[in-house]
């Protein structure tokens, strides 16, 4: 039975001090009997649990597996309650207190405790068993505030230090600190039950806090005194001393755990931060200069990393955002345009990368920050960028400095502004904005420079490189509004490359043309994609005309190559009439002949501005090739018969127009290959000039190519293009308003005018429209209303 008696000891243990001991006297009874119960047999030792049932009246039925035997006898073990509680010795509560209280005392005296803490811990859980704990916990209370009161004394002293102040209340507070937790590791069966079950009170530590932040925290002398301390040890910091930053953090950690923290430190703590950084963002603005904003910007990030590294380190977290907030106000959104207009300029122009990721970083953080940034960066473009097209002097370098200006933005803004989309669209915005301040002047520039970097003569770049070239060609080609005008230009450049053969490359050129095409469409590319097509056709041309020459035994010695060029698809050439030696004379109607035949019904017109020939020559050296244009050939064919020939007898002779002859012998006598000398000497060309053939040139080389000496286009070819491209528009203009007229057969003045620019390419005043469309309706494409003299109709 002794197995039972222990399984009842535990099934009891929940309960109270009386069943507790109950519990141990029926331990005893069961002891009593071990005699009898060492008879019994093995089976009969083993307890049945099963049938374990309390009754109502405290007694425990309990049977062993040999009572179910047949005619064993039910045995019962009856358990039954004190007949009176046990009484407490008197006095218990005053003295058990009275040890208590000397314990308590003796922790805030720092004085050894009598006592052990497991005989104090018993003696709280004794009183608070025997409903003693109310008060106990108002005992407790009166000790501790009395304890507290009396620490306040010395914090009143006026004439004490701060910094000897705020020590002190740091080791009061740490004192105060230790003493609740051993209090309350004491009272710790207290805290557990009373207070628990009583809501309304404070817990020990909580009781302990509040104690102390009424009777020494909020005293208005030492928390003033205790705030100003504070205040003065972190602006001493910001002004570069060194403080003890464990002092700081322990007292503000402090007025946090006291929950004072916002209301008797933060709203003065931001107040003093709002008035340093203001006057300090005032002064260091009044005295910024152009190449100071870097270092204004590296002492704003360095503000901005000594308060995160305060908020890290002592102050509360809770404070973070309205003191960086406060910061960057003022020393930031407060000076937005004042930065800028000091210092972007000289920033853009270095380019200053690791300067400009700076700026973007920190107009980041404030509201409207970027805003500014991009407005300052778009007008900073449209200056720089309306300064490289407007001046005249800089044409030259024009198209080449606005490729370095694009590249160098393309950077900063990928490198320095993450690729932000408002700066890109703004970059866009304000290069389409500048590039056509100057009518039809950029499209020109443009056009004659991709001429000069796909001419033959150009060995700057490899193929690779002169590809990305064009790309970025094709970048400044979208912002211009007048496509039309680099249409004209790039068409007149491209016939010279294509018929004196100078392209660099045909690969070249037929990428940079689907590019035209892939950016203006077919209709924009078709004249240029005809003249290609037309050198492809001459070529088969000539092929079967020499097959034609060799059929019929004719040739006498000269080749001929001729290209055919479609009108309408090449430059309009001026016709000039020069006088071609017989033999040439005769080749020329000999393949008019043959192409006539094959294609009646058209006509062929010679331009020999655009011809070039091989001469052989006879030389004192030996014989030597002369690659040279028709007009030299002309020149130089005269020598056959006269060793000396004067300006007037070439001029009448060859009949060359007067300026188009002096350029053509001053190629031939003054350049680098003088293969006429010329008498007198000089540079220029006169009326009274003698020239001879020069027996004794030399070179090198067997072929000898002789540059024509170029005519710088004059601003009357300028014009004459320009007025060809002005025509053009015209006709386009008034196709599109019949155009929209024949759809919509009656429209407002205003609607006609909208619709019209949406459908043109090129910029167009409304006056230019208004001319079209009275010169249509004096040509009765259409007609006023008569009863709206504001709207037209169209005339079928």
């Amino acid at each position: 039975m002794s197995g039972l008696a222990k399984t009842a000891v535990l099934a009891e243990e929940g309960g109270n001090n009386q069943n507790r001991k109950r519990s141990l006297h029926i331990t005893e009874q069961c002891n009593n009997k071990r005699t009898k119960s060492d008879d019994m047999s093995a089976n009969e030792k083993k307890s049945n649990f099963s049938l374990l049932n309390p009754h109502s009246n405290g007694s425990v039925k309990m049977t062993s597996s040999s009572m179910n035997k047949p005619g064993a006898a039910t045995k019962k073990l009856v358990i039954k309650n004190f007949k009176s509680k046990p009484n407490l010795p008197e006095n218990y509560q005053e003295t058990t207190w009275s040890k208590l209280r000397e314990a308590v005392i003796a922790i805030q005296t720092s004085k050894a405790i009598a006592y052990s803490l497991e005989e104090l811990y018993q003696a709280v859980e004794n009183m608070c068993s025997h409903k003693m704990a109310s008060q106990l916990y108002v005992n407790l209370t009166n000790l501790v505030e009395a304890h507290v009161k009396a620490n306040i004394e010395q914090f009143l002293s006026e004439s004490m230090d701060r910094q000897v102040f705020l020590k002190r209340m740091d080791d009061c507070w740490r004192a105060h600190c230790h003493q609740m937790i051993m209090i309350r590791s004491i009272f710790l069966y207290l805290d557990r039950t009373y207070v628990l079950q009583n809501p309304s009170i404070h817990s020990i530590w909580d009781m302990g806090l509040d104690l102390f932040r009424h009777h020494i925290a909020m005293n208005t002398l030492v928390q003033t005194r205790t705030v100003d301390g504070l205040l003065l040890l972190i602006e001493r910091e910001r002004e570069g001393d060194a403080v003890d930053r464990s002092l700081l953090k322990s007292l503000l950690r402090m007025l946090s755990d006291l929950q004072i923290y916002e209301e008797a430190f933060e709203h003065k703590f931001l107040l003093a931060t709002e008035r340093l950084y203001a006057a300090e963002g005032q002064r260091l603005m009044s005295e910024l200069t152009e190449l100071a904003v870097p270092q204004y910007l590296a002492h704003v990030e360095k503000r901005l990393r000594e308060e995160n590294e305060r908020l890290l380190h002592y102050l509360d977290p809770s404070t973070k955002w309205q003191l960086i907030h406060t910061i960057e106000r003022q020393l930031l959104s407060e000076h937005l345009s004042g930065i800028l207009d000091k210092g972007l300029k000289a920033l853009m122009d270095g380019p200053r990368l690791a300067d400009l990721t700076t700026l973007y970083g920190l107009f980041g953080r404030v509201k409207d920050g970027l805003v500014e940034l991009c407005k300052h960066f778009n007008a900073y473009i449209k200056k720089k960028g309306r300064t490289i097209v407007i001046e005249p002097e800089r044409d030259k370098t024009m198209v080449a400095e606005l490729l370095d200006f694009k590249e160098q933005l393309d950077h900063v803004v990928t490198t320095c502004f993450q690729r932000n989309d408002k700066f890109l669209y703004s970059m866009r915005e304000a290069f389409e904005y500048f590039i056509n301040q100057r009518q039809n002047k950029p499209a020109e520039l443009i056009a004659k420079f991709v001429d000069v970097k796909l001419r033959a003569g150009n060995k700057e770049a490899t193929e690779e490189e002169l590809e990305r070239l064009l790309d970025k060609i094709m970048v400044l080609f979208r912002f211009i509004h007048g496509k039309d005008v680099f249409e004209a230009f790039y068409k007149k450049d491209l016939a010279k490359r294509l018929l004196v053969g100078k392209s660099a490359s045909v690969d070249a050129e037929k990428s940079m043309l689907s590019k035209l095409k892939q950016e203006c469409g077919g209709g924009f590319t078709l004249k240029l994609e005809g003249m290609f097509k037309d050198m492809e056709l001459s070529k088969d041309i000539n092929i079967t005309y020499k097959q034609h020459l060799s059929a019929v035994a004719e040739g006498g010695g000269l080749e001929l190559s001729v290209y055919i060029l479609t009108m309408g698809f090449w430059p309009t050439y001026p016709p000039v009439e020069v006088r071609l030696p017989v033999e040439l004379t005769r080749h020329q109607e000999h393949f008019t002949k043959f192409y006539l035949a094959k294609h009646s019904g058209r006509k062929l017109q010679w331009q020999a501005t655009l011809g070039h020939c091989v001469l052989r020559a006879h030389f004192t050296q030996g014989k030597k090739e002369l690659q040279v244009s028709l007009f030299q050939a002309l020149v130089l064919l005269l020598f056959n018969d006269g060793d000396n020939l004067s300006f007037e007898d070439i001029k009448t002779s060859t009949n060359i127009e007067e300026g188009e002859l002096r350029r053509t012998l001053q190629s031939l006598a003054c350049g680098k290959a003088r293969v006429l000398s010329k008498a007198p000497r000089g540079r220029e060309v006169h009326d009274d000039d003698h020239f001879a053939f020069n027996g004794d040139f030399t070179n090198k080389l067997f072929r000898i190519k002789i540059n024509q000496i170029q005519m710088k286009e004059t601003s009357e070819e300028q014009k004459a293009t320009e007025e060809r491209v002005f025509q053009d528009r015209q006709y386009q203009i008034d196709a599109a308003i019949v155009r929209v007229m024949k759809m919509r057969k009656a429209l407002s003045h205003n609607i006609l005018i909208t619709e019209l620019y949406n459908q043109l390419k090129f910029p167009v005043k409304p006056a230019d429209l208004k001319k079209r469309i009275e010169s249509l309706i004096d040509r009765d494409y259409m007609e006023r209303d008569k009863d709206n003299p504001n709207q037209y109709n169209y005339v079928a």
